[in-house]
């Protein structure tokens, strides 16, 4: 059978392409080499019946009201906003640095009209930006960063921020008020039964054939097809001319126990104690009904699947050497985290994909 596009990864990226061109009439394979659809945003139930995120927690947020829309087509959503704690000097105090944050730790008594004042005298915003120790140092200054910042960027990084550029804490945002909600876009939520069952019905088309299992260059020979979307990594694709480019990966530990709520929120983050970033129970933002509850425990690692591209610019100046080839490649288009070595939240994911199908049916 000929197809008209070859699609390979069955994410958030590569699942949206498919639909969207499914619905104009074209005839798509989706490929991965993974055994479920999904990618990084699958969910499933563990052995005692707790639906889990396998990959981390994955929280639906976006300002795109079109981004929400296509995706509402595919699921209901539980209007879930996400709240997180960081674990400091053996406190639990919330995550953006708010109001609360501050009189917490400093057991002060600061107003939404006079928090100001404290950020004005900690805050060095004179100093010019050069990486993502000074983005912080200029909104909060040196002891706020050393708290939140130095340690944790460590772990997930296994880089100091001074390392690293600019953009890893330049959404880093910081509240003069109690707000304590992790996103503050307009549409957040987690969808009703699962990302899983969200991307099936995304891939329910009578267009759209699945192949899981499946090495894209095993069999890229064998696949007649006009035009191919490819959402893996960059560098892989042209077999590393140039070298790997490098990424941070994850490890999880699971844990389920015999108790119905194990943590107050969501996700605690630990920037300073323990080897672990966070601890996130799935309960929390699922609100399923169970006696018992699921943990997961976050380590950072160079080694297994790429979650992260690592943010330097010797990094950037070696992607753009893979963007120049992917530039002269016919008919393919690289798409998504991996594809276009950027970090993007899911709804990123899905609205590049969206433009990216507007524009070459167009």
């Amino acid at each position: 059978m000929i197809f008209d596009y070859l699609i390979v990864g069955c994410g958030l990226s590569g699942t949206t392409c498919a639909r969207l061109l499914a619905e104009h009439g074209k005839r798509i394979l989706v490929i991965d080499k993974r055994n479920h659809i999904g990618g990084n945003a699958y969910d499933c139930y563990n052995d005692d019946g707790i639906l889990i995120h396998r990959y981390g927690p994955h929280i639906f947020h976006t300002q795109f009201k079109p981004v929400w829309d296509f995706l509402s087509r595919f699921t209901r959503w539980r209007l879930y906003q996400h709240r997180v704690l960081a674990y400091v000097y053996g406190m639990l105090v919330p995550i953006p640095i708010n109001l609360d944050t501050i009189n917490t730790l400093f057991n002060a008594s600061y107003t939404e009209q006079t928090i100001g004042d404290f950020y004005e005298n900690v805050k060095n915003d004179a100093m010019p930006i050069k990486n993502a120790k000074d983005m912080v140092v200029s909104k909060i200054g040196e002891r706020l960063y050393e708290l939140f910042f130095k340690g944790y960027t460590k772990k997930q990084w296994d880089l100091y921020p001074e390392e690293l550029e600019a953009e890893v804490t330049a959404r880093i945002p910081i509240r003069y008020n109690r707000d304590d909600r992790y996103f503050s876009d307009p549409y957040q939520g987690i969808p009703i039964g699962g990302y899983t069952t969200m991307i099936a019905g995304m891939l329910d088309h009578p267009l759209i054939q699945v192949m899981l299992n499946t090495e894209y260059t095993l069999i890229k020979r064998e696949i007649s097809a006009q035009k191919t979307i490819y959402t893996g990594t960059i560098d892989e694709y042209f077999n590393c001319r140039y070298g790997k480019l490098p990424y941070r990966s994850l490890e999880f530990q699971f844990e389920t126990i015999s108790a119905p709520n194990y943590q107050p929120v969501t996700t605690i983050n630990y920037p300073n104690d323990y080897d672990f970033t966070r601890i996130t129970e799935y309960k929390r933002m699922t609100e399923q009904v169970h006696p018992k509850t699921t943990i997961v425990k976050e380590y950072s690692t160079s080694e297994g699947e790429p979650y992260y591209p690592i943010p330097r610019a010797e990094n950037n100046e070696l992607y753009g050497k893979y963007e120049a080839l992917a530039s002269k490649e016919e008919n393919t288009y690289f798409l998504g985290r991996l594809g276009r070595y950027r970090y993007l939240n899911m709804d990123m994911v899905v609205r590049e994909a969206m433009e990216l199908i507007e524009n070459h049916l167009r």
